[in-house]
């Protein structure tokens, strides 16, 4: 039996066509109807909104990948947050969440969840966990580690603390920045995985998807039902680019963590940077220009990093908070976060490091005013 997870990412697809052509490559279906043998009989495909063998095939593979029971492919990482929230909170509930996010998380927080008239408050650690559970609590959802922020949350401690108290709360994980290959969230307690699968998964900044996976049989029901009927299910090549790009996940990962290490090390000594956060693992890290800087004259004195509002590709991209991912939030908010002006998010690419280093180094040398 396969078990290493290199291994499994490697064979993705492999054998998926075998009684057919024998095809290493999976096949890719683009048919949205398929003929049925009979009344009352099915392939197991009748419609693509409901299921396409090759988003079958993608979705088994990141159900194995995160240790979970079934997996559902869907359009965007925001249709895989709203896919969760659709199933698991209805009017009149509560949750909680970690208190520094995506962007576009709070956005779909404040302007979708609120109106359907559920409530919710953040979180910065575990006793906040715990004094502000409400019994309408449905849900804690953590992303960790946090945008841009880098925090980490002990999702082991959080779901065994939680749990012993209030079993029925469901915990679910955004798990984008560290990948199953840094972090499995439903082996550490987690009901739900969650995955902007547009950035790491994919990898190559060109397929816009999301993925969710639940180890719980009874939610797995739920979230097929509303995924089903809500139809923000991924398209067939964008399924097909993904299992394409999952062979490589494992050594696409080693290399951005490797180039994270290296810029966290040794971009807090480089005079300009006054402060750097780091997880202290993955390819993600932000740093403050120091006063005296000039965040636009840095970002055009790149030469190879790309000021881009996106991450996990193999193009190192820079990003702005303040005017790019959590531009919605009010500048009290953004500030209470320690998301300020001169705040600067680098998704560590697969270049050479030492050329990275070199041009973030210059460019922030060439800013000072």
């Amino acid at each position: 039996m396969i078990e290493k997870i290199d291994t499994i990412l490697a064979q993705g697809g492999n054998g998926t066509d075998d009684n057919k052509t024998g095809a290493i490559v999976t096949p890719l279906y683009f048919s949205t109807a398929y003929r049925h043998p009979g009344l009352g009989e099915s392939t197991g495909f009748d419609y693509a909104r409901l299921n396409t063998p090759t988003r079958h095939i993608l979705e088994e593979q990141l159900a194995v990948l995160e240790q979970g029971v079934q997996a559902f492919a869907t359009s965007s990482g925001m249709s895989a947050i709203d896919l969760v929230f659709s199933t698991v909170l209805k009017t009149g509930d509560h949750f909680l969440t970690s208190d520094d996010l995506y962007g576009g998380t709070y956005r779909y927080f404040d302007s979708i969840v609120t109106q359907r008239g559920v409530s919710y408050d953040p979180c910065s650690n575990l006793d906040d966990f715990l004094t502000k559970i409400q019994p309408k609590t449905k849900l804690i959802w953590l992303e960790t580690p946090s945008n841009p922020m880098m925090k980490i949350f002990d999702i082991q401690q959080i779901s065994a603390v939680v749990k012993a108290k209030y079993p029925d709360i469901i915990l679910a994980v955004d798990n984008t920045f560290l990948t199953p290959i840094f972090q499995q969230p439903l082996t550490l307690g987690a009901d739900i995985v969650v995955h902007s699968a547009t950035k790491y998964l994919g990898g190559h900044n060109d397929i816009l998807a999301g993925a969710v996976i639940t180890g719980v049989d009874e939610l797995a029901a739920q979230l097929e039902t509303v995924l089903a009927t809500n139809g923000q299910v991924l398209d067939p090549f964008s399924s097909w680019l993904l299992i394409r790009s999952l062979k490589t996940l494992h050594v696409r990962m080693i290399r951005h963590n490797e180039n994270g290490h290296y810029l966290a090390d040794k971009l807090v000594d480089v005079s300009g940077v006054s402060h750097l956060n780091y997880a202290g693992v993955g390819g993600m890290i932000s740093f403050y220009l120091a006063n005296g800087y000039d965040v636009d004259a840095f970002l055009k004195g790149l030469h190879i990093a790309s000021f881009a509002e996106s991450l996990g590709g193999p193009e190192t991209l820079i990003t702005i908070p303040a005017v790019q991912t959590h531009h919605d939030m009010s500048q009290a908010q953004r500030l209470a976060l320690g998301i300020t002006d001169q705040l600067v998010r680098v998704s560590a690419g697969l270049e050479d490091k030492d050329d990275l280093l070199n041009d973030l180094t210059q460019a922030i040398e060439g800013a000072k005013l």
